[in-house]
């Protein structure tokens, strides 16, 4: 939770205070419970360095097919540019390959433009625009 309580630019509220442990232990156990989502650890020397969720959603278009959507994706600030990112997005694309996924998609917070460079070389096009609505 350190990686994402120092985004500052993410913005999502994430704390390493242990009044929050309770929180990210229920979504824990909701993401653990679930054969569609997958939460993954980049490590190196025994350090947490990076993170990523996957989620599986089959649509009624195409056909019925599956798309797997990467979410979260956050290497700790000071080892950026090492390729750790890279890795596990590389690391996601191969797994839904191997599970026959007609595409692997993500999005990426509007002001993050070194971001959507890094997105762009591996591959990834911007094709939609996205909405959200906070409920909270």
């Amino acid at each position: 939770m350190a990686i994402f309580a120092a985004d500052a630019l993410g913005g999502h509220g994430d704390s390493t205070e242990a009044e929050a442990f309770p929180d990210y232990a229920r979504a824990f156990a909701a993401i653990e419970a679930s054969p569609d989502q997958m939460l993954y650890v980049a490590e190196r020397g025994g350090e947490v360095v990076g993170t990523f969720q996957t989620m599986v959603t089959t649509s009624l278009t195409r056909r019925g097919s599956s798309a797997m959507i990467i979410e979260a994706v956050q290497t700790r600030a000071d080892l950026r540019g090492q390729g750790i990112g890279a890795a596990m997005i590389e690391f996601a694309i191969a797994e839904a390959k191997g599970r026959g996924m007609r595409l692997v998609q993500l999005t990426s917070n509007a002001l993050r433009r070194d971001a959507h460079r890094f997105y762009e070389r591996l591959g990834f096009r911007a094709s939609h625009l996205g909405f959200k609505m906070a409920l909270k």
